[in-house]
């Protein structure tokens, strides 16, 4: 163990005293947020550039991908019906191959004559030359020899270091430093994964000699970076499930038939599975740990308001939170309109109400006086004194620590736990950010937003967009426009949604009743606002992002979503939800700002895809997972190596090898277990609380 310490110790040597680096250096490569060897060692490459596998021009078959090597001859571009074309053609002897690129004008200023560059492309013919369409380019000039069937790596930079630079430093890093890595796997993990081992991974991840030693190196480094990942939320789901206490609130057919008789209608399939899942978790004595998630419009409400009224049924409190008031009230309205005429006692809970209503709620509460409490965060905060909690829901995936759950565990009970998304989240992202969590997923019916009509407007049919909403509002109907700000922006080329209320109210629309809805406003404002929506008295709400989730008005049918590339895809889903909702059509026009035209692909996705969990997959490829696992929304820490669409199957792999482990040894306590115990306790240890396990 000393020696392993020892070499752990030299791993943490400041950058600066590594040959090549400097104290210049080590500055600016703090800003990678490299400060040690070791941060060296795992600063990976982003890509590779191919050498392997040179072909000669004269050798060229069409239809062949290929490798070419050659001197910049020529420079060319062309400039017609408002498109552009950039010809460079290259000279490797007699022979010549001719590379293209359309409407890539920046492309220009990166070739100059005499250049030494590999085009890497599809081999085509056009008017008996040899070209590639926009192939791959790599600048030679700043290497110092043509490498020779070589994969080279690409690394991250900053300012002041070059990529010939940062290669020598890594090079140099890796002969010296590579070797003191220990290994964290067991023999047997590593025999039953087929993995290699540490050492030769750090090698060849950073100098691999073909492909087959790339794919071997990359594949034993992802699968530790998930593993890791994996490991500590089964441990927090084990700390949970082991030292926690729930009350048992089992599902008898006396009490379903009860509760199935309140509803107004009868659950769809997926509804009734959801509810059976849950149902079932409430029946142990370990704490339900469950997340719903599912379509727009695909009823989890209704689910969720069931596993409340099985609490109800056996004497048990049940607390439901959501994120904003506007949605917080919603659910009061649903859940007050479903149990009316029954004895369920229902209350209100916001920061928006006063602080005498919020002790006369509290001491009901405490007396158990109140069996159904519907609040924000303020129920929490507040420090409330349940009577008998028995079941905790929290909407939209709020993220809620351990702490905060530690203030809602009473007389040494824990409460179930279910957490909504109306977010349909791809599988990679709700297996990395909900490991620890059970899912139901809401599938089955064909979603609400089938039913919306879906356009990508464009400057051009703006006019004839505002004359078709026009005729909606004067057909009865109501709208809603969307903005991503809620005041101007200096220089961002996006309209607010107070000057859309401005221009629309004093333009297009004015002969109409419009109101503005954004999350600035004070709570009886908003709440204003949104009943004289509701009522039908307010016909187009200028809101920002703030109606995303949940609010429910059937005749809503129009909506107009200003910049929308400002938005996930996921995002304007939800957006899209808020419409049709009622018996009749939708209609969606998306209108980019201005030369945002790189955009319209992703905004094509949206027009053209109704399902949400294909969508949410689009963003996961089109934004990557930084906005949906992002370090600010989760407190995780960057994956360095794992990609989660391409490690879809890794992903998997480690999540039941970790659950296996934990299975056994839920704290990682054997001898084996204790250098990746280490490895979890310090990447994931803050971000999961993980502190108090074992």
């Amino acid at each position: 163990t000393s020696n392993t310490s020892t070499r752990e110790n030299k791993l943490t040597l400041p950058v600066q005293f590594i040959k090549g680096v400097g104290p210049q250096r080590a500055t600016l490569l703090e800003k990678l947020g490299v400060r040690t060897a070791a941060d060296l060692l795992f600063l990976f490459p982003r890509r590779y550039e191919d050498f392997t596998g040179q072909t000669t021009i004269q050798d060229l078959q069409l239809e062949q991908v290929a490798s070419v090597i050659g001197v910049v001859d020529d420079i060319d571009e062309t400039k017609k019906d408002g498109g552009h074309v950039l010809y460079v053609l290259l000279k490797q002897g007699n022979c010549f191959l001719r590379g293209i690129w359309f409407n890539q004008e920046f492309m220009l200023n990166k070739f100059r004559f005499g250049q030494t560059v590999q085009f890497r492309g599809k081999v085509s013919e056009r008017g008996g030359r040899l070209q590639m369409t926009h192939p791959n380019v790599t600048w030679i000039d700043d290497l110092q020899t043509v490498p020779q069937n070589q994969l080279l790596p690409v690394y991250p930079l900053t300012e002041g270091i070059k990529q010939r630079q940062m290669r020598e430093i890594v090079a140099g890093t890796v002969e010296t430093f590579a070797p003191l890595v220990t290994e964290a796997f067991p023999d047997e993990l590593r025999q039953a994964t087929g993995l290699c081992d540490i050492q030769q991974a750090m090698a060849r991840i950073h100098a691999p000699a073909n492909a087959d030693q790339l794919s071997t190196a990359r594949r034993r480094l992802v699968f530790q970076e998930l593993l890791i990942l994996q490991l500590a939320l089964s441990m927090r789901r084990q700390a949970i499930r082991s030292r926690a206490i729930a009350p048992p609130l089992p599902l008898t057919a006396k009490i379903r038939a009860r509760i199935f008789g309140r509803l107004p209608f009868q659950l769809r399939e997926a509804q009734r599975t959801a509810f059976e899942e849950i149902a079932a978790d409430m029946a142990g004595r370990c704490p339900m740990n469950r997340l719903l998630h599912g379509e727009v419009g695909s009823g989890k409400t209704i689910v969720a308001a069931c596993a409340m009224l099985l609490a109800v049924a056996h004497s048990h409190q049940a607390v439901l939170m959501a994120p904003t008031e506007i949605l917080v009230y919603q659910h009061f309205n649903t859940l007050r309109n479903l149990l009316a005429g029954s004895r369920v006692r229902i209350a209100l809970c916001t920061g928006g109400q006063s602080k005498k209503e919020r002790m006369d709620i509290a001491e009901k509460i405490e007396q158990g006086q109140i069996d159904l409490v519907i609040g924000t965060t303020a129920v929490v905060n507040a420090q409330m004194k349940f009577n008998q909690l028995g079941l905790v829901v929290i909407d939209e995936q709020h993220k809620f620590g351990v702490r905060q759950r530690a203030l809602l565990k009473q007389a040494g009970f824990d409460p179930h736990y279910l957490v909504m998304t109306a977010t349909p989240i791809p599988r990679t992202i709700s297996m990395t950010l909900f490991g620890d969590l059970d899912v139901s997923t809401l599938h089955g019916e064909p979603s609400q937003s089938e039913k919306v009509k879906t356009y990508i407007g464009s400057s051009e049919n703006r006019e004839k967009w505002w004359h078709f909403v026009e005729r909606k509002l004067q057909e009865g109907r109501q709208g809603f426009v969307i903005a991503p700000f809620v005041e101007s922006v200096e220089d961002s080329g996006v309209n607010s949604a107070e000057q859309l209320f401005e221009s629309l109210a004093n333009g297009p629309l004015e002969a109409y009743r419009l109101a503005v809805l954004h999350g600035r406003q004070s709570t009886p404002e908003k709440q204003e606002i949104m009943a004289a929506f509701v009522a039908g008295d307010v016909q187009l709400l200028v809101a920002t992002g703030v109606v995303e989730v949940g609010i429910d008005v059937p005749n809503a049918t129009v909506m107009t979503i200003e910049s929308a590339e400002r938005f996930g895809l996921s995002q304007l889903h939800q957006l899209r939800g808020r419409v049709g909702r009622g018996q009749h059509q939708g209609y969606v026009c998306a209108f980019p700002s201005d030369g945002q035209s790189a955009e319209i692909e992703r905004l094509q996705a949206f027009s053209d895809v109704a399902d949400g969990f294909e969508l949410a997959q689009l963003d996961l490829k089109f934004r990557g997972p930084g906005n949906l696992l992002s370090t600010r929304q989760t407190g995780f820490p960057p994956l360095r190596i794992a990609d989660l669409i391409q490690d879809e199957d890794v992903l998997v792999e480690t999540q039941a090898v970790a659950r296996q482990i934990i299975g056994v040894d839920p704290v990682l306590t054997h001898p084996q277990y204790h250098r990746l115990r280490n490895l979890v306790i310090s990447r994931y240890g803050k971000a999961l609380d993980l502190g108090d396990v074992g």
